[in-house]
């Protein structure tokens, strides 16, 4: 059974592409050491400078682990100038995937 983390960002406006970049060249680098990291998916809503982070895990206790070790902390802490609010984070587990 795998899980998901989901984060939810509010950009500033005219910062969409910049946090697209960031997270190609320094969050997916770094969710590749992570111990049980599957991939991700980042969604983005230019009308409403909003994106959305999908992370999935092989297991809670990997998705918890990147957590407890900073790595996601670090990575959110790299978009702090661009945010214009808090993140919001979710967890689910996964129970239904087609590729």
């Amino acid at each position: 059974m795998s899980y998901a983390r989901i984060t939810t960002i509010q950009v500033q406006a005219g910062k969409i592409d910049e946090a697209v970049k960031l997270y190609r060249e320094t969050a997916i680098p770094a969710a590749r050491q992570q111990k049980g990291y599957l991939g991700t998916r980042l969604f983005v809503d230019r009308a409403t400078n909003k994106g959305m982070a999908v992370t999935r895990w092989a297991s809670e206790a990997d998705l918890k682990a990147s957590e407890e070790n900073g790595y996601y902390q670090e990575q959110l802490a790299k978009f702090g100038p661009m945010l214009a609010g808090a993140p919001a984070r979710e967890v689910f587990e996964i129970v239904v995937e087609d590729h």
